[in-house]
């Protein structure tokens, strides 16, 4: 064991005229993170098509290969008939509906782990090389264990829907789906610090509000995990108002009240609504303010810019794919919006922390 910890002291604490460029390092985590987009946004398709619980089984390794053969196939198919969703939702499906919903489910899956294998591989080259400094190698393994995690969450969610529920937990979509963010944002926070040394400047004010409109971001995103996952946005599709009315009635009959804010569908597609308008007030606020700001530099305007164009395309997205109830292309490019929103508000931050 000393040996081996002697070896990787060796690996890891390479002079530093082998650390050629931080450019093919960076390059490697913007693709990772492209990676978790494209994951994010097929696992919407998942849940927009209900494809979900068509894998009935958590199989890290095995599970990457899909039924080759026929009976193969229709040994899926029976232990997907097993769950309550094919009796009470899909009872009576052939076998070709099976394989359209096992597909997504598969391809979701077959994401998650191109995403291990596109992180770890390339981790290591880069390590033996002396492309990753020393003191970043404890946050690429923390990154590499968030996403084992993730795997593991993914199991968790799909496991509440097995045997009592006809779909997935609320509450553990938002948890798999907030888990995700935190890696993309982590992929990408890193990747744009790799040449900076270790530092805690006092916060300015502008830093100060960036963080709260990049912490609006993630609750959005939780919301719309829960709107989601209630299939909230089938239901009140009229904008500017909501059944009729700016405040509807009924936003709060469940007991005890604070229940109505995950389990009454009007009250969380409500809350999606309204967080949708604070945060935009609060990031136009934030972006004028970065604008305005003499010392401001040219990546903070710019983020700023990109950023307040990014929250409106996705306000009238969210609004159109509303008015269309939740349409599988719109639905997919909305998810795919606030992955990129929110992509642009961890790069915002961070042009804000290097300013200061």
């Amino acid at each position: 064991m000393s040996a081996a910890m002697a070896n990787l002291a060796t690996v890891t604490d390479v002079p530093s005229h082998r650390s050629h460029s931080s450019a093919p390092v960076r390059l490697w985590l913007f693709a990772v993170a492209a990676l978790v987009i494209a994951m994010v946004t097929v696992g919407g398709a998942t849940r927009l098509t209900g494809s979900g619980l068509s894998i009935t089984e958590w199989k890290p390794i095995m599970g990457a290969i899909p039924p080759l053969t026929d009976a193969d196939w229709h040994e899926a198919f029976e232990k997907y008939k097993q769950i309550p969703q094919y009796h009470q939702v899909n009872k009576g499906m052939s076998l070709e509906a099976f394989k359209s919903i096992f597909w997504w489910e598969w391809g979701h899956r077959f994401l998650a782990r191109l995403v291990g294998f596109a992180f770890l591989v390339p981790f290591l080259v880069f390590l033996a090389l002396g492309y990753v400094r020393r003191a970043l190698v404890p946050r690429m393994v923390g990154l590499f264990a968030l996403g084992g995690l993730q795997g593991a969450i993914g199991w968790y969610m799909v496991a509440s829907g097995l045997s009592e529920r006809v779909s997935v937990s609320q509450y553990r979509l938002a948890l798999h789906l907030g888990l995700a963010f935190v890696i993309l944002g982590a992929l990408i926070w890193t990747a744009l610090q790799l040449d900076e040394e270790p530092e805690t400047p006092p916060a300015s004010d502008r830093f100060r509000s960036g963080i709260i409109v990049l912490a609006l971001a993630f609750l959005q995103v939780e919301l719309g995990a829960l709107v989601a996952g209630m299939k909230a946005g089938l239901a009140y599709n009229t904008w500017p108002l909501m059944d009729g009315q700016v405040v509807p009635n009924g936003l709060f009959i469940a007991e005890p009240w604070y229940a109505n804010l995950f389990e009454n569908a009007m009250t969380v597609q409500f809350n999606h609504r309204v967080v949708a308008y604070v945060l935009a007030a609060i990031a136009a606020w934030h972006i004028v303010g970065v604008l305005r700001s003499g010392p401001a530099t040219a990546t903070m305007r710019a983020s700023a810019v990109a950023l307040g164009v990014a929250i409106l395309l996705q306000i009238a997205l969210g609004i159109w794919t509303l008015l269309a109830q939740v349409p599988l292309s719109l639905g997919l490019v909305h998810q795919f919006g606030a992955a990129i929103l929110f992509s642009i508000a961890v790069w915002h931050v961070h042009a804000l922390k290097s300013a200061r």
